[in-house]
């Protein structure tokens, strides 16, 4: 019996060829990388964010309390007629005859005082000045303080900027708010593209309990609250030692640094007749009413600084000293020998970067709109105070009993598209060497991450992230 050749349909039906792996699309592969990123920096940034947003919060409150704590020196009953400020710089000299003169600060209100400086008094910090106050109507001497920096904070203010801003450690001490401001942009970022990235429907606190309710509240809050911590990095990063360095060596090849006004004296009189008074009273020359008169002459209001000359060959300056919205920024130089304005300059002249750094660091340090800029820095501290605690209470819930939760598994990296990886990498090294503080910890982490995963790799248990990681 013969039998007929077999065909096709009689043939064992093949194993369907696998389907291929979809293609990984940016969205998909970057949500875990930011994921793990948001999460360790959280972590391990987040102690040192909380000491930068209780002082900051306290430093915002301090203009106020100043106000309340020194109302003595600061202020005077109104009287009939101000006093010329050589007279009110006579009465502080003679009860102060130490030091010399750095700077006079005329009262710029009815009821203020007049501040006289002196610097290379004995017991005083060298980069502090003493700040005699005087009633511009008596020339009575109400007190003194000492005083530091361009908005003359006082010893309130003064212990709680440098607690903010070192620690009250020094240049060391800087690092770590330097540390906190590089890092805080970062950590903002991440969770915007996180929450955004999260489906609508998971983003709900109503009708959530837990972990989940904890996230909402996380999530929603510090979306609402990103653009303030991006500002506050950036503004922050700008006088800070390393970043800020390279910042203003980028302004300066751009030719955007702060121009300041010359004080260098003019004429054939110059170096001669200009010091007319004893060192350190500040009466050279024409004296301070004239040089001050030439100043109003010019348009600068209240307040203002007079800063005497230097030396013989130097002029008198002139500046304004308003912080708060609109600034007052102008400054002029006078020769001390015949009370000519030899220079002028205006903010109205400033470059762009250069105005946009004033205007972000007085809003940054609540100068730029007064109380209400200090409420708003206020709100924004206890804001990321509040979302460091639910990030560090989320940690725990994920966790069992009475243990964290696991951290992010690694390997995220891999999922990421290489069109997408290599130029992330690229920008991430550019970021790196201006801000050191965030290229330096970054490059460490992923230095351990890796020797980390290579270690779990030879016990035979390395672990990768699958999926778009859930959170």
């Amino acid at each position: 019996m013969t039998t007929a050749p077999s065909t096709p349909t009689d043939e064992a039906p093949k194993p369907p060829a696998p389907e291929p792996a979809p293609a990984k699309s940016a969205r998909t592969g970057l949500r875990p990388l930011v994921l793990r990123l948001h999460f360790y920096a959280g972590v391990l940034v987040a102690p040192f964010l909380l000491v930068a947003a209780l002082t900051g919060l306290l430093y915002a409150a301090s203009f106020q309390a100043e106000k309340i704590v020194y109302d003595h020196e600061l202020t005077v009953p109104v009287g009939d007629r101000k006093l010329p400020v050589s007279e009110q710089v006579a009465a502080a000299r003679e009860a102060h005859p130490e030091g010399t003169v750095s700077a006079v600060r005329p009262s710029p209100e009815a009821d203020a005082t007049t501040r006289v400086m002196l610097s290379g008094t004995p017991g005083v910090d060298p980069d502090h000045t003493l700040a005699v106050f005087v009633d511009p109507y008596t020339a009575k001497v109400r007190g003194e303080l000492e005083q530091y920096g361009s908005t003359g904070a006082l010893p309130l203010r003064t212990w709680i900027d440098e607690f903010h801003r070192d620690l009250h450690l020094g240049e060391p001490g800087r690092l770590y708010s330097e540390f906190a401001a590089s890092w805080l942009w970062v950590i903002a970022g991440g969770g915007l593209v996180l929450w955004f990235s999260r489906r609508r429907a998971l983003r709900k606190l109503r009708g959530t309990s837990g972990r989940r309710r904890t996230l909402a509240l996380h999530g929603g809050v510090g979306v609402w609250a990103a653009a303030g911590f991006v500002f506050l990095s950036a503004t922050g990063l700008t006088w800070s030692t390393y970043a800020g360095a390279n910042i203003g060596e980028l302004r300066t090849s751009l030719g955007q640094e702060t121009p300041s006004v010359s004080a260098e004296a003019a004429g054939e009189h110059a170096g001669h007749d200009a010091a007319g008074g004893t060192a350190g009273d500040a009466a050279h020359g024409v004296g301070l009413d004239k040089v001050l008169g030439a100043a109003r002459a010019e348009g600068l209001g209240d307040p203002v600084e007079i800063v005497p000359p230097a030396d013989e060959k130097s002029a008198y300056v002139v500046r304004q000293i308003q912080r708060s919205w609109p600034e007052k920024q102008d400054s002029v130089a006078v020769d001390p020998a015949s009370g000519e304005v030899t220079d002028v300059l205006r903010f109205d002249d400033y470059p762009v970067l250069a105005k946009l750094t004033r205007w972000g660091i007085d809003l940054h340090t609540g100068n730029l709109f007064g109380l209400v800029n200090q409420i708003a820095l206020m709100a924004l501290a206890l804001t990321l105070i509040l979302l460091i605690l639910w990030g560090y209470r989320m940690w725990w819930q994920r966790g069992r009993g009475s243990a964290f939760g696991r951290p992010v598994p690694r390997g995220a990296w891999q999922q990421v598209p290489p069109y997408v990886l290599v130029p992330l990498l690229a920008a991430i090294a550019v970021l790196g060497y201006f801000v050191p503080l965030l290229g330096i910890p970054l490059a460490v982490f992923l230095a351990v991450d890796i020797v980390l995963g290579e270690v779990a790799h030879r016990r035979g248990r390395r672990t990768y992230t699958s999926g778009t990681a859930a959170r």
